[in-house]
């Protein structure tokens, strides 16, 4: 495993992010683990975060200028990291997101912040992706932007998860709306990771069980 990914789990472990446990995701598959970003509390924690997604956003689509969109609430503070990690690096972009009511007062509407134009290219920025379902949500939402288009979609973490058929939830999206979904890690990383420790191994048990019935053939 590259170094980086290494670095990565250990973060989110260590800031709570990354749970082991009994859970529901929000397509309401009960799963052994969950990556939670509404977990990161500090300064400290949501830079770093920032910083792994920049890399990501550098090494998939390189310098080329986007604008950074981060579903409520969870995407908010990643978008905001995200795009101060990138300017920090030189490479400047403007990011909106949008509110769970839209507001009818005001300045009104459901987006705050950057007002996409016509021609430009969108980024989103999520937590996870388990069954595609917060994604189509986005998709759903971004559909009132005329004349701009979805790039990219960029994740924490890859769960290898079936979506709605047995191909993976990423692919699925890849295939549905014409644009990839990159990970920082995959579940796969995560096993390896904790399978360097032996006390983690009732935890990567129940992970691979899971994925036995639930993981992607494709």
């Amino acid at each position: 495993m590259e170094g980086y990914k290494k670095e990565f789990i250990k973060f989110l472990e260590d800031a709570g992010v990354l749970k082991f446990g009994d859970f529901t995701a929000k397509s309401g598959r009960k799963i052994p683990y969950f990556i939670n970003a509404g977990d990161i509390k500090t300064g400290e924690q949501i830079q770093k975060l920032g910083e792994f997604y920049a890399k990501a956003y550098f090494d998939k689509i390189g310098n080329k200028k986007s604008v950074l969109y981060g579903p409520a609430y969870k995407g908010i503070p990643i978008a905001v990291s995200v795009a101060v990690a990138l300017a920090k690096e030189g490479l400047d972009v403007p990011f909106f997101f949008n509110r769970k009511e839209e507001k009818d007062h005001g300045e009104g509407g459901v987006f705050v912040g950057y007002t996409p134009k016509q021609g430009e290219e969108i980024v989103i920025v999520e937590d996870v992706v388990t069954a595609g379902t917060a994604i189509r949500e986005s998709m759903a939402i971004l559909s009132k932007l005329e004349g701009t288009s979805v790039a990219a979609t960029f994740v924490m973490v890859d769960r290898k998860e079936k979506g709605q058929t047995d191909k993976s939830a990423i692919a699925e999206v890849a295939d549905e709306y014409g644009f990839p979904v990159y990970s920082v890690v995959d579940v796969y990383d995560i096993i390896e990771y904790l399978e360097e420790d032996d006390t983690n191994r009732e935890n990567v048990e129940r992970i691979k069980n899971y994925l036995k019935i639930n993981g992607a053939k494709a």
